[in-house]
């Protein structure tokens, strides 16, 4: 059997992949990452060009997509908290826009159920977070990534395929090191990259590290996989065009089916 499940199929044809931190962009566009677009509350700005933002109703909540099409990584998404309007910037998030797309919608709905939490308590969640470390990686280990401790405390975990990882160290406020990054591909040369800076909520981390391991596949047109991660991704199922809209159907986990194989 081939190493490359990609090579028969047409370039148009849509197929559902894993692992997701492999499977490419997806399309990148607000529309497919903001679950607030339709809140009538939040101020959004969405130029044809140009950079794209979303304010939350209270002004400490924002986030921005700059596209850069012409740059490898296409640009950047961030994500920023003030803890009083136009304040200085208590945490921030900054994804590459080559980041999974899937990985985008789910840190950004959970950002909007975080954001109405805080707004309807009496404690600040977007600053108060209590959530423990472990919830945000814990969860990897169920999905056999490996733990690597350095005796400075930062932890570093990796995909079964070495092709992703999540890492996480103790920052101080005002340090400029992230105190959670992600990534797919090689840690070296990473095909994309998330950086969680100190005094983000671990809620959102968590998010993210969950959508990351999903079992759920992604929809990706074969011509849209990247090539240096094709051999090694799992093609569930190839699907017509029309289901690349709405919510993605679930398919079984791809256990004990080796990479580059279908199901």
């Amino acid at each position: 059997m081939s190493t490359d499940p990609f090579k028969n199929l047409d370039p148009a044809q849509t197929v559902k992949v894993l692992p997701r931190h492999l499977a490419g962009p997806g399309p990148i566009s607000p529309s497919t990452v903001w679950p607030f677009l339709l809140d009538k509350d939040w101020s959004l700005h969405q130029p044809e060009e140009g950079t794209a933002f979303a304010t939350s109703p209270c002004l400490r909540l924002w986030t921005s997509f700059e596209p850069k099409p012409e740059e490898p990584r296409k640009g950047t998404w961030t994500i920023a908290a003030n803890r009083v309007p136009f304040g200085p910037t208590a945490w921030r998030i900054t994804l590459d826009a080559s980041t999974p797309v899937e990985l985008l919608h789910d840190l950004h709905t959970e950002l909007l159920d975080l954001y109405l939490e805080d707004r309807h308590s009496d404690r600040d969640w977007l600053y108060e977070d209590a959530t423990a470390p472990h919830a945000a990686y814990a969860p990897l280990f169920a999905r056999g990534w490996s733990h690597q401790v350095k005796t400075d405390g930062t932890q570093t975990f990796l995909a079964p395929d070495g092709l992703g990882g999540v890492r996480h160290r103790y920052a101080t406020t005002g340090s400029d090191s992230p105190t959670w990054r992600a990534w797919g591909g090689y840690p070296s040369e990473p095909h994309w990259q998330a950086r969680f800076s100190f005094g983000t909520p671990t809620t959102l981390v968590a998010a993210f590290t969950a959508s990351l391991i999903s079992t759920e596949p992604v929809h990706r047109t074969a011509q849209d996989v990247p090539f240096h991660t094709r051999r090694h991704l799992y093609v569930a199922a190839a699907v017509p065009a029309k289901q690349m809209s709405g919510s993605l159907p679930v398919a079984p986990s791809p256990k004990g089916v080796g990479p580059g194989r279908s199901l």
